[in-house]
């Protein structure tokens, strides 16, 4: 019994410490992250936008469907050339969304294989026969 009294203030100390942890804990602050956005003089970050831009114009699907709604390339150019340093700065952080989301269908090929194979290797490892007739 003595050496649960002699103990008892580290279990107090314990239950000090856990309560002082929470009170931190519950106190904290939101974490923001995000880009920061390099400092670029404003004609190189124009230029840089122009010629994201113009190449995004390039593309073959893109050519087409400017030709489908009855802009030729020369009007396009014009029209991007014409555009504030904001808004063809917006359009050129819209091009690298739409260009990473443009593989052709290539990406969904390969992921179709991967996982064919990886259905036929559990179907192998589950000593499963598949029988295509």
């Amino acid at each position: 019994m003595t050496s649960l009294r002699k103990a008892g203030w580290f279990v107090m100390l314990a239950l000090a410490m856990a309560g002082w942890m929470g009170l931190l804990g519950s106190l904290r602050g939101v974490a923001e992250a995000g880009l920061i956005a390099s400092h670029l003089s404003e004609a190189d970050a124009r230029s840089e936008d122009l010629v994201k831009v113009q190449s995004f114009l390039e593309n073959k699907i893109v050519h087409q469907k400017l030709i489908d709604y009855g802009v030729s390339s020369e009007e396009a150019k014009a029209k991007v050339e014409a555009m504030s340093a904001q808004d063809l700065h917006q359009l050129a952080s819209l091009t690298d969304r739409a260009a990473a989301g443009a593989d052709d269908g290539l990406g969904l090929l390969i992921g179709l294989a991967i996982l064919i194979i990886l259905i036929i290797v559990i179907l192998k490892l589950s000593n499963k026969e598949v029988i295509i007739r």
